[in-house]
C-alpha cells in the first residue's frame, strides 16, 4: 500500500467524534443497559484464602423479599474450560471455572451467586449465606527472590556472550534489587457485564477490551458454539489491561441468564475489584550492570521474579526491552514464578517494560553516579546500531533525539549533580532523567466501509475504542480517502458481530486498523468509481476508472472540481443504496521479523523536597516521544500525561497490601488505595517527534497508550535520589524512607 505523506486530516488535531456522546451522557456503557424482566446477581466471596469449602447454607438468604435464586456448584449448570489459545483469541487469565470444585485459593474467590429483583435484595441475600471451610495456612508474602518457584530454576530469556566474566571483571558494576508491589487497576467503570438470553442466543453487553475474544471464551465456556454469543461494548470507562480478558463474573451472568431466561446484571464492586478482576502482580528484579571507565556497558544482567495465582502462570514478562535498549555484548534476562494465594493477575498498563524499565533505568542512574558520568550522556554512549537480541535492523529508532530534545526542553545542562545543591523558591530540587520504549505491532484485523446514497460513510469493524479516541482516528483515515467531513462518517466498533478486529492492549490498535480501514475505504471509492462509469444517467459513463478520483466527497475528473459530482447523487442514478468495501491487514507477531518494530522515549523529572515539613512533590515532567506518526495530537498528548500521572502514582502512592492474617486485600477501596489526583499533577510537557514508520503500516503509525508510563517511576526515584540523597529501591516512595533513609537503602531478598 503507497505510503500516505500528505493530508489534510492525518496528523490534524481533530476534536473527537464521540465528545458530544459522552458529555451529554448519551453514550451508553456496559451497566447502563436496562431490559424488560432484568434481575441482579451479587457473588458471595470466600472469606479464607487458602482451604476447602465444607458447607453452604441458602436456606434463609432463598426466603428473602426479591430474592430469585442462589446458584452454586450444585446448580449453576454446566461450565467448561477453554480450550488451548490461539493468537489472539481464547485468552483468558483465570481458566478454572466459577464454582469448578470446592478448593479456595483466594480470598474473594466466588462461591455461590445470589440473583433477586433488585442489586440491594441481591447483595443482601449474597451476605446472608453461611459459609463454611475447612481452612489450611496461605502464603501472601511480598518477598519473591529466592523463595520457591514454579520451575526447577528461574526461566532463561535472553542470552548472548558471558555475563557472569564480564561482571567479575569489571570494576564499575552495579548489583541491586529493585521490588514494586502489586498495584490494582482501578477505572471509574467498574467491571460489569449484562446478559441476555432468549433460548437460543447470549447478548452480552460487557465491560470488555477485546470483544471478539470475549465472544470466543464465553462460547467455549458455556459450551455453545461462537455464532451463538454476541459481545457488545460500545464504550469502556477506561481499562488499563484489567478489562483485557473476560472474569468469572461475566461467565457467572451468562449461567444465570441462561438458567432463569432473564436479562441478568452483574456490577462487581469496588472491594471486589482488588481480588477476582487482576492486578499487576508484585515483582522483585535484581540488576547487574558492568561497564568501562569511560561508560561503556559490558555486561547487563537482569533477573526477575514475579508473583503468579496458585492455578494459573501470568509471567510479567519484565525483560522484553532490556535486550535491545542499549548496546551490550555480554547480556541474561531471566524470568521466575512465585504462587501465591491471591487472584490472578494480569496485564497492567504497559505490562512488562514499564516494571522492567523502571529497574533497568534506575541501575543505570546508579551507574552514572559511580562513573561521575553524566546519566543522559552515559545513555547515548550505549546507544546501539541494531536490535542486538535479534541481529536485526530497528525499523525506526530516534532515542538518541529523544534524549537530547527532553534535556534542552527540561534545562538539564544548568543541573548541578551534587545532592541536594540545586535550590528554588527555598525549596530543593531534583532531577532525574530515564529512557523509555515499547513494542510496535500490527494483528490481524479485517474492517469493512460503506459509502452510502445519503452522502455518508460507515465504517465498521469488531474492536472497541476504550477511550483512546479510535472512533476519531478511523473517521480521520476514511476522511482523507474520500474527503467526506467527519460528520458524515459514522464508525461502528464494540461489536463482536462486526468484522474481527485487534484487542486494545499493547498499543496496537491504530497501527492494526488503519491499514484495514485504509484498504477497505480505497475498495469501497474504486467499486463507486466503477457504479459512474457504468450506469444510466451517470455523467462519467463510458469514462475509464483511471481517469477519475473521489475527492471531497465527490466524484470528478482527476484535478478537476468543475463538473464534480456529490457521490450520492451517482448512487441514487444507478439506484444503488450503498457500495462497500472490506480491508485486511496481517500481524507483525511471531516468525522471523525483518526489522525491529519498538517506539522509544526519555523521561525528564523534577521534584522538589522540603525537608522541614517533609513534604516531597513531582513539580515537573517532560517527556520526548518518538511513536511514529501521530494521527490526532491532542487524545494522543492526552494518552501520555494520563501515563505521566500513573507513573506518579506508582512512584509515590500505589500498593496493594494484603493482610498476613487473612490473605485479603485490606486497602480494597478508594479512600485507603491511594492514586494520585489533580493535587498531584505536575507541569507536563509532551512532546512528540515526527519520524512516520512506514515498514508497520502506510500512515507510519505506531501506538502511544503505554509507553508514557515507562520509565516515569525511575526518573522520579532518580530525581528523588538527587534531592535528598536517598536511593529508594522498593516502591513506592515513603516520606518515612526520607527520613529515615537506611530502611530504604538496604534490601533484604
Amino acid at each position: 500500500m503507497d505510503q500516505i505523506k500528505e493530508s489534510k486530516v492525518i496528523g490534524v488535531a481533530t476534536p473527537r467524534v464521540d465528545g458530544p456522546l459522552k458529555v451529554s451522557g448519551s453514550a451508553m456503557y456496559a451497566s447502563d443497559h436496562h431490559f424488560p424482566g432484568m434481575v441482579y446477581a451479587w457473588p458471595v466471596c470466600a472469606t479464607i484464602s487458602s482451604g476447602t469449602l465444607t458447607g453452604l447454607d441458602t436456606a434463609t438468604a432463598e426466603k428473602m423479599p426479591g430474592v430469585i435464586a442462589i446458584y452454586h456448584r450444585q446448580n449453576i449448570g454446566k461450565l467448561y474450560r477453554t480450550p488451548p489459545s490461539a493468537g489472539f483469541t481464547m485468552i483468558v487469565d483465570e481458566k478454572r471455572p466459577p464454582f469448578e470444585d470446592d478448593t479456595i485459593r483466594y480470598h474473594g474467590q466466588y462461591v455461590a451467586v445470589a440473583v433477586a429483583q433488585t442489586v440491594e435484595q441481591a447483595r443482601a441475600a449474597a451476605e446472608c449465606v453461611k459459609t463454611t471451610y475447612n481452612k489450611q495456612t496461605h502464603n501472601v508474602d511480598g518477598k519473591l527472590l529466592n523463595s520457591a518457584l514454579t520451575s526447577p530454576k528461574p526461566e532463561e530469556k535472553s542470552k548472548r556472550g558471558d555475563t557472569a566474566a564480564a561482571l567479575k571483571d569489571a570494576k564499575f558494576k552495579v548489583n541491586e534489587v529493585y521490588t514494586m508491589p502489586v498495584e490494582t487497576h482501578n477505572p471509574i467503570e467498574l467491571h460489569a457485564s449484562v446478559a441476555v438470553y432468549d433460548g437460543d442466543k447470549f447478548t452480552l453487553y460487557e465491560t470488555s477490551q477485546a470483544v471478539v475474544n470475549h465472544r470466543d471464551v464465553m462460547a467455549a465456556m458455556l459450551g455453545v458454539p461462537p455464532e451463538k454469543v454476541q459481545v457488545i461494548t460500545r464504550f469502556l470507562g477506561s481499562g488499563f489491561g484489567g478489562k483485557l480478558w473476560p472474569w468469572p463474573h461475566g461467565l457467572l451472568a451468562a449461567a444465570c441468564a441462561r438458567n432463569l431466561k432473564r436479562p441478568v446484571k452483574l456490577v462487581v464492586s469496588r472491594q471486589m475489584m482488588f481480588q477476582s478482576v487482576g492486578h499487576r502482580p508484585a515483582i522483585d528484579q535484581r540488576i547487574q550492570l558492568a561497564a568501562t571507565p569511560d561508560g561503556k556497558l559490558t555486561a547487563v544482567q537482569q533477573d526477575y521474579v514475579n508473583h503468579t495465582s496458585i492455578l494459573d502462570d501470568y509471567d510479567e514478562g519484565c525483560g522484553e526491552i532490556t535486550p535491545f535498549i542499549y548496546s551490550t555484548p555480554n547480556l541474561l534476562v531471566t524470568g521466575g514464578l512465585a504462587r501465591r494465594n491471591v487472584g490472578n493477575p494480569t496485564a497492567m498498563r504497559g505490562p512488562g517494560a514499564v516494571p522492567g524499565l523502571y529497574a533497568l533505568e534506575s541501575a543505570m542512574d546508579e551507574l552514572a553516579i559511580q562513573l561521575k558520568m553524566d546519566p543522559v550522556e552515559l545513555r547515548i554512549k550505549n546507544e546501539p546500531t541494531m536490535d542486538e537480541s535479534l541481529g536485526i535492523p530497528f525499523s525506526s529508532r530516534h532515542l538518541k533525539e529523544c534524549l537530547t530534545t527532553g534535556a534542552e526542553k527540561f534545562g538539564w545542562s544548568r543541573r548541578t549533580p551534587g545532592i541536594g545543591s540545586m535550590k528554588q523558591d527555598g525549596l530543593t530540587l531534583g532531577w532525574g532523567v530515564a529512557a523509555c520504549s515499547w513494542i510496535a505491532a500490527r494483528i490481524e484485523t479485517e474492517a469493512s466501509v460503506e459509502l452510502r446514497q445519503d452522502g455518508t460513510a460507515r465504517i465498521a469493524c469488531g474492536t472497541q475504542d476504550i477511550g483512546g479516541g479510535t472512533y476519531t482516528v478511523m473517521a480521520q483515515v476514511v476522511s482523507h480517502e474520500t474527503g467526506l467531513p467527519l460528520n458524515k462518517i459514522d464508525v461502528v466498533l464494540g461489536d463482536s458481530s462486526l468484522p474481527p478486529g485487534p484487542i486494545s492492549g499493547g498499543s496496537w490498535v491504530t497501527a492494526s486498523m488503519t491499514p484495514s480501514v485504509l484498504e477497505a475505504a480505497q475498495k469501497a471509492s474504486k467499486s463507486l468509481l466503477q457504479v459512474a462509469t457504468t450506469s444510466e444517467g451517470s455523467p462519467f459513463k463510458g469514462k475509464k476508472q483511471d481517469e477519475l478520483e473521489l475527492a471531497d466527497g465527490m466524484v470528478r475528473i482527476k484535478g478537476q472540481a468543475q463538473g464534480a459530482v456529490p457521490m450520492g447523487e451517482i448512487l441514487r442514478a444507478a439506484k444503488i443504496n450503498a457500495v462497500s468495501g472490506t480491508g485486511k491487514s496481517d500481524g507483525t507477531l511471531g516468525g522471523k521479523p525483518k526489522f525491529s518494530f519498538h517506539s522509544y522515549g526519555a523521561q525528564f523529572a523534577e521534584v522538589t523536597w522540603q525537608p522541614e515539613i517533609a513534604r516531597l512533590r513531582v513539580s515537573r515532567v517532560v517527556t520526548v516521544i518518538d511513536a511514529g506518526r501521530i494521527l490526532n495530537p491532542p487524545p494522543a498528548r492526552n494518552q501520555i500525561e494520563g501515563a505521566v500521572m500513573m507513573g506518579v502514582g506508582m512512584a509515590l502512592f500505589e500498593e496493594t497490601m494484603y493482610d498476613p492474617r487473612t490473605g485479603a486485600p485490606i486497602n480494597n477501596n478508594l479512600a485507603d488505595y491511594v492514586v494520585a489526583v489533580n493535587a498531584d499533577t505536575p507541569n507536563i510537557d509532551v512532546t512528540f517527534l515526527d519520524y512516520p514508520d512506514y515498514n508497520l503500516n502506510a500512515l507510519g503509525a505506531r501506538g502511544v497508550g503505554e509507553i508514557g508510563l515507562a520509565g516515569i517511576a525511575a526518573a522520579i526515584t532518580g530525581a528523588v535520589h538527587h534531592a535528598t540523597g536517598v536511593r529508594v529501591r522498593n516502591l513506592p516512595i515513603r516520606i518515612e524512607d526520607l527520613l529515615d533513609p537506611v530502611s530504604k537503602t538496604t534490601h533484604v531478598a
